[in-house]
């Protein structure tokens, strides 16, 4: 079994942040994110500084157990990390961490298990 960390952020958040929001969702295997976003250096530094591989993932039309309005009017999914972790699995991935905030909010973490697609 693989776990993967999804992670979502704001544009203004910094690695600080992104590393926090992980340190409180916990271990992993890899980090993924939305596509959109996989591309934004502070992500890139995160995984490289970590050793993880980043995984730029759709997130749209993924059913997460967080429902923000915002992100699903942004990114047609309740919650960013949850779906990030959750379509970097196979079919069978399972939230075993749900999402965690950064104490600054600029960040969220969540932990799925499963096997990577």
């Amino acid at each position: 079994m693989i776990r993967v960390a999804g992670i979502g952020f704001r544009h203004a958040a910094t690695l600080t942040s992104l590393y926090d929001a992980l340190v409180r969702a916990g271990q992993c295997d890899a980090i993924a994110t939305s596509h959109l976003k996989a591309n934004a250096r502070i992500i890139q530094d995160l995984a490289q500084q970590l050793g993880l591989p980043l995984l730029g993932v759709d997130v749209r039309d993924i059913t997460t157990p967080t429902r923000s309005p915002h992100v699903l009017r942004l990114y047609h999914t309740g919650s960013v990390s949850e779906a990030a972790a959750l379509a970097a699995l196979a079919p069978g991935g399972r939230i075993v961490v749900g999402r965690m905030t950064s104490s600054d909010h600029m960040a969220t973490a969540a932990i799925a298990q499963g096997d990577l697609l």
